[in-house]
């Protein structure tokens, strides 16, 4: 696999030339892009492709200074490195800083930074976390992300999964990965056998558009699948990439044909160098409208938004009737529901 560290060069092999104002952003925002993901791009559309607004830089990432690089507060509750713990029962694990690519729209943008940067998990980091856990037998579930563990080597990333599955109180691993999208091919079978070998483990990944869902994707969550590993899926909604109704419903109804559940639509962060992204909450409540009467809660992720400050997630719903009415699945007529208390 190539990646590329230039915008220049990944547009070279497009056989574009790069914009000035695309190059300015790279010493703040550099690229990193690999020639799987790269390939997805429509060369004769890529100003308006959706795949090239998630990986190429973009003139936008650089108008908003007034954001928080961490509005989620994620470096306020890290009571050991790389472990952080915000609500009772789960915490995140950061494996390592590395990606197989840089997402334009990341919400660990900050880690881009010169002197932010998220080394990979040490020994002594992680002999402190398990040490963490071990100590608050509360926490139950723990979601190794990062960056992306699947950059570490097998054997790396299994000892931290066998220390953390090690410890008692601990239900869940979740992985948190978007190899089977960028880099299909990193799924190994090995990998996939390992992680259904694990008690609880889960597979989280992140699609945000159907042309994602290539043969090489689909493959790549069907060895996880087959090795019994459960595979769930988290979106964002992007202006300008997926925030349009009938798009997602295809996305969603080709992740449920190769059993991958939509979990989460998340509502994009408010991140520094990511917030012309943004659609509005409004815009995600109106796309769940359209989906009432069309998918089935197979194909329906929760949408929700990661409050600031470290507040946790809130998951949203349109309104659809008050006072004991309520609206119809095509919001033709409203119908009295009686409850009986």
């Amino acid at each position: 696999m190539k990646f590329y560290t230039a915008g220049r060069d990944a547009m070279a092999k497009l056989g574009l030339e790069i914009t000035p104002e695309m190059e300015r952003v790279e010493p703040t925002y550099p690229v990193y892009l690999n020639d799987y993901y790269l390939g997805l791009i429509d060369p004769a559309d890529w100003r308006n492709d959706p795949i090239a607004r998630q990986s190429l830089p973009d003139p936008q990432e650089l108008a908003d200074l007034s954001s928080s690089y961490d509005p989620l507060a994620e470096e306020e509750q890290m009571p050991t490195p790389h472990l952080i713990h915000r609500f009772v029962d789960r915490v995140v694990l950061l494996a390592t800083g590395r990606c197989a690519m840089r997402c334009r729209f990341c919400f660990r943008k900050r880690a881009w930074t010169s002197g932010m940067e998220l080394a990979d998990l040490s020994d002594e980091q992680l002999a402190g976390a398990v040490g963490y856990l071990t100590a608050h037998p509360a926490v139950k579930e723990v979601l190794i992300s990062g960056g992306d563990p699947l950059m570490l080597p097998f054997g790396r990333l299994k000892a931290i999964v066998d220390a953390v599955a090690a410890v008692p109180s601990i239900q869940v691993i979740r992985i948190g990965s978007r190899m089977p999208v960028v880099w299909p091919e990193r799924v190994t079978a090995e990998i996939a056998e390992y992680f259904g070998s694990i008690p609880g483990l889960w597979f989280a990944t992140h699609f945000n558009h159907p042309r994602e869902v290539t043969p090489e994707a689909a493959a790549a969550c069907g060895r996880l699948v087959r090795a019994g590993v459960p595979v769930v899926n988290q979106s964002v909604l992007l202006k300008g990439v997926n925030d349009d109704a009938e798009l997602l419903e295809e996305l969603f109804r080709k992740l449920v044909a190769i059993r991958v559940k939509p979990h989460y639509l998340f509502h994009v962060d408010p991140v520094r160098g990511v917030r012309h992204f943004a659609t509005g909450v409004e815009k995600g409540l109106q796309i769940l409208r359209a989906f009432r009467p069309r998918l089935s809660s197979l194909a329906v992720p929760t949408f929700a938004i990661d409050l600031p400050e470290g507040g946790g997630k809130v998951a949203l719903q349109p309104e659809y009737g008050k006072d004991g009415e309520y609206s119809d699945i095509f919001e033709q007529k409203r119908i009295k529901y009686e409850t009986g208390l």
